[in-house]
């Protein structure tokens, strides 16, 4: 059973820093998309950061630059390190995961999500 569960949202004034957390539990497989996603009430649910099997990263173009998104087989941990944070990044944080995939796909293909943990820039 694959379980995952964020940590490290709050609230930070804009051009801070934050650093999300993500313990990772019961995945098998060695092919693996893990990716971090955010929705705000009344948009769609965005994809900000990716990360495959073997290391490949994407991100968002609204975030390209500022945020990285990294893991640590050790501890079973997903990060994203948020820097130069704007007022738009404000929006709940899930960290996702597809199981067996060969390359990181859309929203669609991921199996399993977190609780959630909530994010808030102020100006």
């Amino acid at each position: 059973q694959v379980q995952l569960a964020e940590s490290g949202g709050g609230s930070v004034q804009a051009g801070g820093s934050l650093r999300l957390s993500c313990l990772v539990s019961g995945v098998s497989s060695s092919r693996y998309c893990m990716a971090w996603f955010r929705q705000d009430p009344g948009k769609e649910t965005e994809g900000v950061a990716f990360i495959n099997w073997d290391g490949n990263t994407r991100y968002a173009d609204s975030v390209k630059g500022r945020f990285a998104i990294s893991e640590e087989h050790a501890t079973k941990s997903l990060y994203l390190e948020m820097n130069t944070m704007k007022t738009e990044d404000t929006a709940t944080y899930y960290c996702a995961a597809d199981v067996g995939a060969w390359s990181c796909r859309g929203k669609e293909a991921f199996d399993y999500w977190g609780q959630g943990t909530q994010v808030t820039v102020s100006s």
